[in-house]
């Protein structure tokens, strides 16, 4: 079945907003449009349901009724039960006070394995447990290719003492997927639970999470054309283990114990918006199935096919330049469309030179140093990223590539 980008360009506002007319949008790596649902609930929250929920009166009982909705339907999606999906102001904070709960678990002699192929966020906060005695090794990546080879990270696991594995469904500069059912079974098998960080992949589908078998899985609602909230699903068996990091009294409730500051509720209820985009997706395109992570797997399906027939030209053009150096699998069914090139020159001058063609992009680091460091990247040059989603377009794709040539 072929993905119908008519439909799903009349979804979002962006593509009739007049101030955007004439661009092409090539950032979606750093966030994306949001769809029309998102904005029509987060504007009726605003208006008619902007008070404290949970309470006993009309406006608060619909304001908490949408919070309820928004996990629920999100949840159901993901393939996860409705308590297991947290809400947060950022995956980055999501990810600090789950480190934070680690630190209180973990003892002394303990180890933990990252990648330097991850965005910072879910780097940074683990390997600051070296401070507390905890032993953190390190998953490398190939520095030609920013590959994560699984048959290094098993001597990693061999001694039994890793307590936590994380490591990034696919990386925001190499944008290689990794395989997460089967690195979450090897960590499994020596004992290790896993934390995936998929800030970078639940753009392009929601994933299974119940079927990758991940423990903690982490993404962000503004990349998956919603509000700026981060999402964090922790499977049962992990969150009731760790110490509770909020208020003592909300401790017995799965969804509130890594949420120490009170929710943006307005946010949390826009969320529902991005499951009304999903299933509207389905609907039009005739997909009746039997469970929301059913509905979420084919529309999937519909984004990744979409998706790579639009990135595989343009990974060949810039595979066969001899002036860039293109980071991570030149195949577009084996990555995201988050393309990241290395120049000879300064990547954000790129960027500004693209943006006089009507394609906005990026350059720099994109708190993605470790992995840039390690494939060679000098920083103060940072990479070129285009990155795009399913209402991207065939001409839009051309457009780029035909900038490219001349910016280049």
């Amino acid at each position: 079945m072929t993905l119908d980008v008519d439909f799903v360009r009349s979804q979002f506002p962006a593509f009739d907003e007049p101030s955007l007319q004439g661009q092409a949008f090539f950032e979606n790596a750093g966030g994306s449009y949001t769809c029309g649902q998102v904005i029509d609930r987060l504007t009726r929250f605003y208006r008619e349901r902007k008070v404290q929920p949970y309470a006993p009166y009309a406006a608060s009982e619909a304001a908490g009724a949408e919070m309820d909705e928004a996990r629920r339907r999100l949840a159901a999606l993901l393939g996860v039960e409705t308590d297991e999906l947290s809400f947060g102001p950022s995956t980055t904070q999501n990810t600090y006070v789950l480190a934070n709960a680690f630190r209180r678990w973990l003892s002394p002699g303990d180890a933990i394995i990252v990648t330097n192929q991850d965005h910072e966020a879910n780097s940074g906060p683990w390997r600051r447990l070296a401070d507390e005695g905890i032993d953190v090794r390190e998953w490398r990546i190939d520095p030609a290719t920013g590959h994560l080879d699984p048959e290094l990270l098993e001597p990693l696991l061999a001694d039994g003492n890793v307590r936590l594995l994380c490591f990034p469904h696919c990386s925001n500069v190499v944008g290689e997927v990794n395989d997460v059912a089967a690195i979450t079974a090897l960590a499994h098998a020596a004992g290790a639970f896993v934390c995936v960080d998929g800030v970078s992949y639940a753009p392009h589908g929601l994933p299974d999470v119940g079927t990758l078998g991940a423990d903690i899985y982490l993404f962000s609602a503004y990349k998956t054309y919603g509000p700026h909230q981060g999402l964090m699903v922790v499977r049962r068996q992990i969150g009731s283990a760790l110490p509770n990091q909020a208020h003592y009294f909300n401790g017995e409730t799965l969804y509130k114990r890594f949420t120490p500051a009170g929710p943006d509720h307005a946010q949390v209820a826009a969320c529902s918006g991005i499951a009304d985009y999903i299933d509207a997706v389905a609907a039009h395109h005739g997909m009746a199935m039997q469970t929301p992570s059913m509905t979420g797997a084919a529309v999937h399906g519909l984004m990744r096919s979409h998706e790579s027939e639009l990135l595989q030209p343009l990974l060949d053009d810039l595979a066969s330049r001899n002036d860039v150096r293109l980071l991570g699998p030149r195949e577009a069914t084996r990555r995201a469309p988050t393309v990241a090139i290395a120049l000879d020159r300064p990547a954000e001058a790129a960027a500004a030179e693209l943006a006089a063609h009507g394609i906005m992009a990026g350059g720099g680091d994109f708190y993605a140093v470790r992995p840039l460091e390690a494939m060679g990247i000098e920083l103060t040059k940072g990479v070129l990223r285009l990155s795009f989603v399913h209402y991207t377009t065939q001409q839009e794709v051309d457009r780029l590539r035909t900038a490219l040539d001349t910016v280049l």
